[in-house]
């Protein structure tokens, strides 16, 4: 199963950002896709998750500030970051499975992950 994430980089504190994730097609219809992070010294962390039915699930620290979505067309997760603050400098990485695996594991093979840097 191919899980391709980008569109991090680089951007001061208040900015925003896009992230992609590419699912391959026969994995994209039938599972959840979560959008997590891990930051240097920390534990990774589910940062928000998108289901089949397109209902989503955020962790308290982005609520208001992310947003998941799903193109079925393109196989494609997306994570919009606004509000975007120093503390969200992490790797970000995507994932795939059912409601339960996907926030407590066990958890398919990671990819590369994108790493985002806000400055403040």
């Amino acid at each position: 199963v191919q899980l391709q994430a980008s569109g991090g980089g680089l951007v001061q504190a208040g900015g925003s950002l896009r992230l992609s994730c590419v699912v391959s097609r026969s994995t994209f219809s039938n599972n959840a896709i979560g959008w997590y992070r891990q930051a240097p010294g920390k534990q990774r962390e589910l940062v928000a998750a998108i289901y089949s039915d397109s209902s989503t699930h955020y962790a308290d620290s982005v609520k208001g500030r992310f947003t998941i979505s799903r193109d079925n067309a393109k196989n494609t997760v997306y994570l919009r970051m606004n509000s975007l603050k120093p503390e969200d400098t992490a790797v970000y990485l995507c994932n795939f499975g059912s409601q339960v695996t996907i926030q407590h594991g066990p958890f398919h093979s990671w990819g590369q992950g994108t790493l985002v840097t806000v400055s403040s």
